[in-house]
């Protein structure tokens, strides 16, 4: 890694996407103490956007504020020190994030704010380094973030930082019902061993699955394809989901799925004027908190301009 000269000489603009997991399987717990996944991450265009600037120390400043970590506990605070280390370029920071990803509703959007912050701070520092390095250092931030630099649709194994682009023939649209509490990943998980161990749930089927669907072009395909590990522990967790995934479908959504570890769930539908429908009615059936329309695959973390 080099530095070059300063792309941007004061302020810069980045967003990134959230995710969804059109599919999850979790396997058993590995040595450094994740479960092995085999995943197909799919981005769409709720994104989070992010202004860096050069600043006199680090800081990072989310709006709205509720429930993002403030300090040295941010992802986006953390990939701008992390990248500064290893790059031996440089300098602190002051990160501005408008948040549009729900705060632990199993989009990542911490993962987001983090992609965006290596892509803003590289072009801000005027860095000369491949997307290939970044996701490197993406990799040890969390392992959603790797996904959250290439965007697309991609299947992701390992703990999901491991990924293999999929082509997805057409676009797939979607309503996304956000709940009013989030859920920590970590006890999404513990509750999925728990119950594993109590009697063990039902598992999703092969990945060929969803890559058959998604090779299909058909969004039928891809909804009778959907499915996702953790969703039974999202919904014991948060035994309302329920009653949002069946009013998804009763407002006329293909299919609904809880995304990765919830508690955001995400309906899939025809097409955009179908998905307009279905967000209407969810949107008055009091089982969410508010609902989002949004369209995938999304592109990676990228920036949008100076400020």
């Amino acid at each position: 890694m080099t530095s070059g000269s300063a792309t941007f000489a004061g302020k810069i603009r980045v967003r990134a996407p959230a995710k969804i997991n059109l599919h999850l399987s979790v396997g058993a717990v590995r040595r450094d103490g994740y479960h092995e996944l085999v995943t197909v991450f799919h981005a769409v265009d709720l994104c989070d956007e992010l202004t860096i600037a050069h600043a006199e120390r680090h800081s990072v400043r989310s709006h709205p504020a509720d429930g993002v970590p403030a300090g040295v506990k941010n992802l986006a605070g953390a990939a701008a020190r992390m990248l500064a280390r290893r790059s031996g370029a440089g300098g602190p920071v002051a990160i501005e994030i408008s948040k549009h990803i729900p705060v632990a509703g199993g989009m990542a959007g911490g993962s987001a704010d983090a992609a965006a912050a290596l892509v803003g701070c590289a072009a801000l520092w005027g860095l000369d380094i491949a997307r290939g390095d970044l996701a490197m250092i993406a990799a040890d931030l969390g392992s959603d973030v790797p996904f959250a630099l290439t965007g697309g649709t991609a299947v992701g194994t390992g703990r999901g930082e491991l990924l293999s682009p999929v082509l997805a023939r057409t676009p797939l649209h979607w309503v996304l019902a956000l709940a009013a509490d989030g859920l920590a990943t970590p006890v999404v998980f513990a509750e999925l061993d728990r119950l594993r161990a109590a009697g063990d749930p039902p598992r999703v089927g092969s990945v060929r699955d969803i890559l058959a669907a998604l090779a299909s072009g058909e969004a039928a395909a891809v909804a009778a394809a959907l499915g996702n590990d953790l969703q039974a522990a999202a919904i014991s967790l948060q035994p309302g989901l329920r009653r949002t995934l069946r009013a998804g479908i009763a407002a006329g959504a293909l299919a609904g799925v809880v995304s990765g570890s919830g508690p955001t769930v995400a309906l899939l539908c025809f097409d955009a004027e179908s998905a307009g429908g279905v967000a209407a009615e969810l949107a008055g059936s009091g089982t969410c908190r508010a609902v989002r329309v949004a369209t995938g695959p999304a592109a990676g973390a990228r920036v949008v301009g100076p400020h």
